[in-house]
């Protein structure tokens, strides 16, 4: 065997894992870990006390790992080396060392809670920090605790910080091995996202190609982007003899070994980003990364989990890029630029924090855990996360109200799929039709047969467009219609559809029947495709939705959500249908989603199926439309009305508290559009701000709202609050003394020595403006004052023609020398109005002088 860096370390480990029984192991990418050390496991005493169990996050890595081990030991692979992931084994009864994904190790616990026969299990690429390895790790350790102390736990990764799991593994040993890369030279390209990425690609080999010498591995976020790059590329390839291989996880596995096995000649390996860790690639010196992966996460509000593509984090850009590193100096190209490469994320959040818990929960109810807070979690999930998942549960009858597993839902844990899935297929089942039931789950499972999204149903078959009551009865048909045709890839094509997701769909859907016991029940007299949608009504009842109108395509779900139909649906005329593929993604906080595939339902379905859900409701609440409140009742399910509901007059204590809390919400902008009610307040908080000895309210928004609250009492619209009293509600709101207070030091009207009461005014952060004719302020020797004498106003001294001739706080200096240029400029051209000599002492006027007659 070729020495590997990891080779010198076995001993160690092998001791530190007999001592301990624990190890957490960090070895760089290349280094050997995954092909050398559970081989050392097995040679040593672990492997003569009972199987070794190797876990891989993908099923790719699984079968790549045990054909790599098996080749290296002069084995084949279902001998004493095997693997096992959903819906494929290759092991028999003399398999010692067993490759495995965790979903199926996770099955393995439900029917043998003690891993009884196994020696160690050791979890590769624990970095992921997928799902189903953070739910794997801690029932390790909870097996271990509860009786197997001499089950082993070896924790492996290129890129772990190692610190917390030995931790959470009672301080474990842990052992780094360094590998040997070599220099890469990485290159920035910043890019269009509107482009298309393949024009990218295709550029970046066809510059870099020549410059070096082994094979190309590009990095793309899925399928649909590997098909076009291979198209794209394929005629600069077969100019040079090159070979252009796919490399993702929906491949079979003789396609899988072509990207993987050693080749003489030079390759184009695209492929998704199970090439990132997971898999060792030889003879790879020239990386192209679009910089872009399919994340799983889930949408909360629909409480499903969905691929979508997002920017890679700087720790896998530099996973990518180490690639091209392995034998030999090598290139990389990223397709961004440095300043985008800046702003990227260190690290890929765990999909404990973002996905769905559902799945793990129903795990963890057969493993005995009522109350998922309590597990002894490596990293615990968020709280909102797990009521979601409870929450569906509930709705799928899959547990109690005391939280423990019913017994559907022990039926549900069995089968290997989602919960939804699995309910579909036991109530499909349960009325006759198990095949199409299992069908339409794996039509839900894989990627859409379809491949064009808004394909013409015209050219789909006859028998294909009758079926408008659901997306997926519709692709059921398609099918059909492709049996018909021959099944082959030129039919696929004719009829709009993706073979390969056909051929996957196929496989799942046989798989499905097989793992939940559903084989020889593939229908029975009776049974129709109203049959199928109802068991599509008991998969995805929290995602009912009924039309807000008869012709329209928008709609209400469970929960509140608006939600619109999309073009390409069938489902055109059913009042109510669920919403099977909802898609939010990149939309806005108060956008609708948009429902992709769909099934129609029936109000008398939703009473049969989930009667105990189904009440009359009356509810009152606050129309922003009408701006009143208003109260009706309906036949509900859960919170959706299945009817249009019926007004009813609302309780006026209800009313007034939902009232109370809208204008609680709105104070600030009813005392606004109240000029009245402006102004006294600009003056109440003027007088609280500069004499804070008497205590007055800061007049904060929530205090002015509950100065308005008496308004509120036996109404029901917001616009008889804007017209009561609201300045006598303010007032209202203080003792007698703090109003007279006001009144006497932050004043409404200053009265003047010609007797006129000029309105002040008040504005927060100034002090108060007294706008004045000259003429009328004769005498006034002092600036008048407010607030106890402490500030003095701002006087607008105005001309005859009520434009300013000056703003001061300083009359005395006014009349001292402004005063007389002022008179000098004005005296002329308003000879009526009084210049006097003496302004100090002269008598002020209200108005000009008349002109005397003459005699």
């Amino acid at each position: 065997m070729q020495p590997l860096p990891i080779d010198p370390y076995l001993d160690g480990i092998v001791s530190h894992v007999a001592k301990s029984r624990t190890l957490v192991l960090v070895a760089a990418p290349g280094a050997g870990k995954t092909t050398r050390v559970p081989p050392a496991l097995l040679e040593s005493a672990h492997g003569e006390a009972g199987q070794i169990l190797l876990l891989q996050p993908r099923r790719i890595a699984a079968r790549a790992s045990a054909l790599r081990i098996a080749e290296e030991r002069g084995g084949e692979v279902g001998e004493e080396i095997g693997y096992r992931v959903r819906f494929e084994s290759r092991c028999s009864a003399r398999t010692r060392l067993e490759v495995m994904t965790e979903g199926v190790l996770l099955r393995r616990i439900q029917d043998d809670p003690f891993l009884d026969g196994v020696a160690a299990v050791v979890l590769d690429e624990f970095h992921e920090r997928s799902l189903q390895s953070d739910l794997a790790l801690a029932l390790l350790r909870e097996i271990r605790e509860g009786g197997r102390e001499d089950l082993a736990i070896v924790v492996m990764s290129a890129t772990l910080d190692p610190a917390p799991v030995a931790e959470y593994l009672g301080d474990a040993p842990v052992v780094e091995v360094e590998g040997r890369p070599f220099p890469v030279d990485i290159e920035y390209r910043a890019t269009n996202p509107r482009d298309p990425i393949e024009d990218a690609v295709e550029s970046a080999i066809r510059e870099n190609w020549d410059r070096c010498e082994g094979h190309a591995l590009v990095f793309l976020p899925g399928a649909r982007e590997i098909l076009r790059t291979s198209e794209r590329v394929e005629a600069f390839a077969a100019a040079r003899s090159v070979d252009v291989v796919p490399l993702h996880g929906r491949l079979r596995l003789e396609e899988q070994s072509a990207a993987l096995a050693p080749s003489s000649r030079r390759k184009i390996i695209l492929s998704t980003n199970v090439a990132e860790t997971s898999l060792t690639i030889d003879g790879v010196d020239l990386v192209v990364d679009s910089g872009r992966a399919r994340v799983l996460t889930s949408d909360p509000r629909h409480g499903i989990d969905r691929l979508e593509t997002l920017a890679i984090s700087k720790h896998s850009a530099d996973q990518r890029a180490g690639r091209a590193g392995r034998l030999g100096p090598g290139r990389a190209i990223r397709l961004w630029s440095r300043a985008q490469h800046a702003a990227l994320s260190e690290r890929e959040s765990s999909e404990i924090s973002r996905v769905d818990l559902s799945a793990l929960l129903l795990e963890l109810k057969v493993w005995g855990v009522l109350d998922a807070r309590e597990f002894a979690w490596f990293e615990p999930p968020p709280e909102a996360s797990l009521e979601r998942a409870e929450r569906l549960l509930r709705s799928l009858g899959a547990v109690r109200a005391d939280g423990s597993l019913s017994t559907l839902g022990q039926r549900l844990a069995k089968i290997p799929s989602h919960p939804r899935i699995a309910r579909l297929l036991v109530e499909a089942a349960e009325r006759g039709c198990a095949e199409d039931g299992a069908l339409l789950g794996a039509l839900l499972e894989e990627r859409d047969i379809v491949r064009f999204r808004a394909f013409d149903r015209r050219e789909a078959g006859a028998s294909a467009a009758r079926a408008e009551s659901s997306d997926l009865l519709l692709r059921r048909d398609l099918l059909r219609e492709l049996e018909g045709r021959g099944a082959n890839r030129s039919a696929a094509q004719q009829l709009d559809l993706d073979f390969g997701a056909v051929r996957a769909v196929r496989r799942v859907a046989r798989e499905l029947l097989r793992r939940a016991n559903l084989e020889g029940r593939s229908s029975r007299s009776g049974s129709s495709d109203e049959d199928l949608l109802r068991s599509l009504l008991a998969a995805f009842a929290d995602r009912v939705v009924r039309r807000r109108s008869v012709e329209s395509e928008r709609g209400r779900m469970v929960g509140g959500r608006g939600v619109s139909l999309a073009r390409e649906s069938v489902v055109r005329d059913a009042e109510l249908f669920v919403a099977l593929d909802v898609d939010n993604a990149r939309r806005g906080e108060r956008s609708e989603a948009l429902v992709r595939l769909a099934s129609r339902v029936e109000r008398a379905w939703i009473e049969e199926l989930f009667g105990e859900r189904v009440a009359e409701r009356a509810e009152t609440f606050f129309d922003s439309e009408s701006e009143r409140v208003v109260a009706q009742v309906a036949v509900c399910f859960d919170d959706l009305p299945l009817e249009d509901p019926r007004r009813r007059p609302p309780d006026p204590v209800e009313a007034q508290s939902i009232l109370e809390s809208e204008v609680a919400k709105r104070a600030e902008e009813i005392v606004e559009t109240n000029e009245d009610a402006t102004s006294w307040l600009l003056r109440a908080r003027f007088l609280a701000r500069e004499m804070p000895g008497l205590e007055l309210p800061a007049w904060t928004s929530e205090e002015t709202a509950e100065a308005l609250r008496p308004a509120c009492a036996g109404r029901t619209k917001l616009d008889e609050v804007r017209r009561a009293d609201i300045v006598g509600l303010l007032r209202g709101s203080l003792s007698y003394d703090l109003v007279q207070a006001i009144e006497k030091h932050a004043p409404e009207r200053f009265e003047v020595p010609s007797g006129s009461q000029i309105r002040l005014v008040y504005e927060d952060g100034r002090p108060p403006v007294l706008a004045v004719r000259l003429q009328e302020i004769f005498g006034m020797n002092e600036t008048p004052r407010v607030a106890g004498g402490k500030v003095p106003l701002l006087v607008h001294i105005l001309g005859p023609n009520y434009r300013p001739v000056q703003v001061t706080q300083d009359l005395e200096s006014f009349w001292d020398s402004t005063y007389f240029q002022v008179r000098k400029d004005l005296r002329g051209r308003y000879p009526k109005h009084a210049w006097p000599d003496d302004p100090r002492s002269a008598e002020p006027e209200r108005r000009p002088r008349r002109k005397r007659p003459e005699s």
